[in-house]
């Protein structure tokens, strides 16, 4: 995963990296962007007009977008309401750019979350995402059980005085493998997400099974199990009184014996990680 010199990123790692990097930068480019009038289907579109331009023509799935209570998943029920609507953004809203793009075979799944002006209480979910990704990592090394960790992580969250809103994802995952992506011309979609990586996903599910193991990182048995070495798109996303915000980045998991090398951040570098450090 990482060559000898120690930090520096293999070829491969560096092709998942920058497609990360280049999600991030769209998501803040579309961010600066956003006024009130805007919908949610006004910023998914910008998303996937900056990424297209840029050479993206695959996707893990769709851009999102949320505004104001969409991004606490108040009252979602179903699939459908996750994806972009004719919400308008106004004054003070908190919003949530969710996007999932394939370039040259690399894939990334990120989340951006920001307010259109001062929101005090976006500002103290955002802040308090650190000691997420602090214990994730530190778990992760562990070798704690997936399952575990995520209950670490809904323990940490209520003593923050906040619920859980990743669980109203499809199968209440936190995280979910990502992997290389064979190059086509033609890539469609199906209910927003891309047909390749769906069959990925589907495949690693089935072979996970029967090895006892899963690619969905969730609060089920079925994650009853260390992380599996791999690539990890990783997204604890907290709400409160309406309001919602999370990070989502890539985590590196291997087999080494090394502390530091056995699970990392895939970078440091991102737009979340810069805010916290001031």
């Amino acid at each position: 995963m990482r060559s000898a010199v120690a930090g520096e990123l293999s070829a491969e790692l560096r092709g998942f990296r920058d497609v990360q990097r280049l999600a991030y930068e769209c998501a803040e480019a579309v961010a600066a962007q956003l006024r009130p009038g805007v919908t949610e289907r006004d910023a998914a579109r910008m998303q996937r007009e900056w990424l297209r331009e840029r050479g993206v023509r695959d996707w893990f799935h769709l851009p999102f977008a949320w505004f104001g209570d969409r991004t606490a998943f108040v009252n979602f029920r179903i699939p459908l309401q996750f994806f972009p609507t004719g919400r308008v953004l106004e004054p003070g809203m908190p919003f949530i750019l969710d996007m999932a793009p394939i370039h040259r075979g690399f894939t990334a799944d990120v989340g951006y979350s920001g307010a259109l002006g001062p929101s005090p209480v976006h500002d103290r979910l955002l802040a308090d995402l650190a000691a997420h990704r602090e214990l994730i990592l530190r778990e992760v090394r562990e070798r704690r059980s997936l399952r575990e960790i995520y209950e670490d992580v809904d323990r940490l969250m209520v003593r923050q005085g906040y619920a859980n809103r990743h669980r109203a994802y499809p199968f209440g995952v936190i995280a979910h493998k990502v992997d290389r992506v064979a190059r086509r011309r033609w890539s469609p979609t199906v209910f927003g997400f891309g047909t390749q990586s769906l069959k990925g996903l589907v495949s690693d599910a089935v072979h996970g099974h029967r090895a006892g193991w899963s690619p969905l990182w969730s609060p089920y048995g079925f994650s009853d199990h260390p992380p599996r070495p791999g690539l990890w798109a990783v997204e604890p996303h907290i709400g409160f009184r309406g309001t919602g915000a999370k990070f989502e980045e890539i985590l590196v998991v291997t087999d080494s014996a090394d502390l530091e090398e056995s699970a990392f951040w895939l970078d440091d570098d991102l737009p979340h990680v810069g805010r916290w450090a001031g």
